[in-house]
């Protein structure tokens, strides 16, 4: 773009773009976004057991979740809802299949008695393929 200044001479004008405002911006977005996806994809914090046999499942399944203050929760990963443990026998009569697997997601520190509680009230909701969620174990043990 040209112009003229009051001698009469011809100017042009800097036509530069300055994308340092740009590069700003984008960097912020960037930072924003690497900090807030894994809250939204971090589920309930449940610190599993640790075994040496652990099958990896690839496919989404149904869930039911026992965190550390033993409550209760069904759904998908990330996708819990809480419930009452009374409660699974009907909810999934209604809507799970005899043969459809369900894995269990119980923190270590789960007493026995409530893992067993919710293990029956599975069964009673005609379910048989059940599996518990574990953790592979490290090379140096524990």
């Amino acid at each position: 773009m040209a112009f003229t200044n009051p001698q009469g001479r011809t100017q042009t004008s800097l036509a530069d773009i300055n994308i340092t405002p740009l590069v700003d911006v984008v960097l912020v977005l960037l930072i924003i976004f690497m900090l807030t996806t894994p809250v939204l994809q971090s589920g309930i914090d449940v610190s599993v057991p640790k075994t040496k046999t652990v099958r990896e499942v690839t496919q989404q399944r149904l869930v039911i979740t026992i965190d550390r203050q033993e409550r209760v929760y069904l759904g998908g990963m990330g996708k819990e809802r809480p419930i009452n443990v009374n409660e699974i026998a009907g909810l999934l009569r209604g809507h799970v299949r005899p043969d459809q697997p369900i894995y269990v997601r119980a923190d270590e520190n789960v007493h026995f008695g409530v893992f067993a509680a919710v293990m029956d009230y599975v069964k009673q909701a005609g379910i048989t393929n059940i599996s518990v969620v574990t953790q592979p174990m490290s090379e140096s043990g524990r």
